[in-house]
């Protein structure tokens, strides 16, 4: 029996989209488990909607955040392999025939991870994508961490891990991916399995949605050396570029200067190289036409995403952190 399992709260605009999919799909899911965390406004009433054309079970669940949310839902599900997405997601046809494929074929499979892709509506929203998000033939199957809206997994393997960490509000599907990884050992890939969703459609929302990426990146003790990189490139090594172009003898200005052009080449190199296949994937949607001006936009966006993604992680992280020392959360990694 396959369960698909989500939380919602205030996804009235949003929801249509994730089930009519859902009704779409090749492979029909036996039920669907829905825990709302409060709603307001008329996701209830849209769930309600769809009652009657999907097996649709719905749990209202006040003041639960997303990691509660997703374990209440997997404990009230009656399935065996447990799929989670997300409202504000489109999955394609084959989505949950492509989850499930490897985990009814071989019982040794504990977790199957799919993809997620960008469903930009303007060129900057394409940019954002491009610039965030890998394209499925950049993905390591063996080092992935999928996302929570396109993942599926056998009850065995979340009991194992003790569910979603419900101490984090933001970041718990890498933390409960990294748990995984340590208990469950048979993982599959299914690039097939692809949940669409738009980007941010301003650089202060991408701000605020990195900016808390980060600070659960520091409430967890996630990638150290990551942020401790990005902290030495902006504030000790381009520092010391600038000061050489800036005031150094002109041979050696040259040579600062060639540094950095080479260091802003490997800087933009993934977003540059993906924009193509992002704004033209658009343009066959017809969401704008390829012109001279939309190539302007979307590389002047581009570097103004990639810099406004750093800062927001460079003052998201500490804040992480300052929450951890005060809180004294679970060392999740240590058993």
């Amino acid at each position: 029996m396959i369960s698909i399992i989500a939380t919602v709260l205030n996804e009235g605009e949003s929801l249509r989209g994730l089930l009519d999919s859902l009704a779409a799909q090749t492979l029909p899911p036996d039920e669907i488990v829905v825990v709302d965390g409060g709603s307001t406004d008329q996701t209830l009433g849209v769930l309600a909607e769809y009652s009657a054309r999907l097996p649709l079970r719905v749990i209202e669940a006040p003041g639960s955040g997303i990691s509660a949310g997703r374990n209440r839902a997997i404990r009230e599900a009656k399935g065996d392999i447990i799929a989670s997405t997300d409202a504000g997601v489109i999955l394609v046809a084959g989505w949950i025939e492509s989850l499930a494929a490897p985990l009814l074929a071989d019982e040794a499979v504990q977790v199957v991870g799919g993809f997620f892709e960008a469903d930009p509506r303007t060129v900057f929203e394409a940019a954002l994508g491009a610039t965030t998000l890998p394209l499925v033939e950049e993905v390591n199957s063996h080092r992935f961490l999928p996302s929570s809206r396109s993942i599926a997994f056998r009850r065995s393997a979340w009991e194992a891990v003790g569910g979603y960490p419900e101490w984090l509000d933001y970041c718990e599907d890498l933390v409960f991916d990294l748990r995984l990884k340590q208990k469950a050992a048979n993982w599959a890939f299914a690039p097939g399995a692809v949940a669409h969703f738009r980007p941010r459609s301003s650089l202060s929302a991408f701000f605020w949605q990195y900016y808390r990426y980060a600070r659960g990146d520091g409430k967890a003790d996630l990638w150290r050396k990551r942020h401790v990189i990005r902290y030495l490139t902006y504030f000790v090594a381009l520092p010391v570029l600038l000061a050489v172009i800036l005031f150094w003898p002109t041979s050696l200005r040259f040579v600062g200067l060639g540094l950095l052009v080479l260091a802003g080449s490997a800087y933009l190199r993934a977003p540059f190289q993906r924009l193509p296949v992002v704004l033209e994937n658009a343009a066959e949607r017809g969401v704008f036409k390829l012109t001279a001006w939309t190539w302007i936009q979307a590389v002047i966006w581009a570097p103004l995403v990639r810099a406004t993604g750093d800062i927001a992680k460079m003052v998201g992280y500490p804040a992480g952190w300052a929450w951890r020392l005060k809180n004294h959360p679970p060392d999740w990694w240590g058993d």
